[in-house]
């Protein structure tokens, strides 16, 4: 973990002994991978600092050099605030995660909409003064329940970006499902691609794109099964399309199962864990749920 601290617009960070003799370039390029164009700005606009002076990106770094960059500039939040009552499980200067309830979205999908909970992420930056554009680095689907990851800047965002897209972001489901599973683990490795007989709906297709969950049984019930999910991939109702191909839709699913009595998906995200890739923290964050 990196000694860093908010001063005012300014991200403050003491350079650790691993980033003895990189350079500044190296430290973004290199290190954080972030985007050349992000970088390019940071640059131009002077928001680099070392050691209180506009940094000299070709110099190297010494061990306990502070490092300052201007993060934190008040932007439009993108979409409306709106108040809900939402909960916070875990949140910094640059990110936050937010426990989402079944029945809204994770975002707008056009200009204007409420109701999402993107919008009650915005309004609780706001009442902290706070005005950040809000991005989700992943989402659930608006029956799906559970944690979601917010990036406060567009820094962060980039950096969470490749995380999720290198694997390095790891998020765990909890999932109840129709009939007894009676392998104790498994992996369904087969490829999603859009239904042509129905807008919304997705299933397995030869020329989808690929998709792989992992499961492990944690309970067997007498006519369900209570199992734990983790991806590779991320496509549009990968969980719900992958079982449901293997005879084992979630209970509740009424897009791809025939559970007409459940009022709610049997599908939570109960965990979040990764590096944050500024600090080097180790984050981890549990939303458990008792489905009996």
């Amino acid at each position: 973990m990196i000694a860093s601290s908010k001063k005012g617009q300014w991200f403050e960070l003491i350079a650790p002994m691993e980033w003895q003799g990189i350079t500044s370039e190296q430290l973004f390029s290199k290190v954080w991978q972030a985007p050349k164009k992000l970088t390019h700005l940071l640059k131009m606009n002077k928001e680099v600092m070392i050691n209180g002076k506009p940094a000299v990106w070709t110099n190297p770094l010494k061990m306990g050099d502070r490092l300052q960059i201007k993060l934190f500039s008040d932007v439009d939040f993108g979409l409306i605030p709106q108040y809900m009552n939402v909960n916070i499980v875990y949140e910094d200067e640059h990110l936050l995660i937010a426990e989402k309830p079944p029945g809204i979205n994770t975002h707008p999908n056009e200009p204007g909409q409420t109701n999402t909970l993107a919008n009650g992420i915005a309004y609780h930056l706001q009442a902290k003064g706070e005005f950040r554009q809000v991005k989700h680095i992943h989402r659930l689907d608006r029956d799906t329940s559970g944690v979601i990851l917010f990036a406060k800047h567009a820094f962060i965002g980039a950096l969470l970006d490749k995380m999720l897209e290198e694997r390095q972001i790891k998020r765990s489901y909890s999932a109840l499902v129709c009939g007894k599973i009676l392998n104790k683990k498994g992996t369904i490795d087969a490829p999603i691609g859009r239904d042509r007989h129905h807008p919304t709906k997705r299933r397995v297709s030869p020329k989808g794109q690929r998709a792989v969950t992992h499961y492990e049984v944690v309970n067997v019930k007498k006519n369900a099964t209570l199992i734990r999910c983790s991806l590779d991939t991320g496509r549009t109702h990968q969980i719900r399309v992958h079982l449901s191909h293997i005879g084992h839709p979630i209970v509740g699913d009424k897009l791809y199962g025939n559970s007409p009595k459940e009022t709610r998906l049997h599908l939570h995200a109960v965990e979040l864990k990764f590096v944050h890739p500024l600090t080097f923290e180790q984050i981890q964050v549990t939303s458990p749920i008792d489905w009996d």
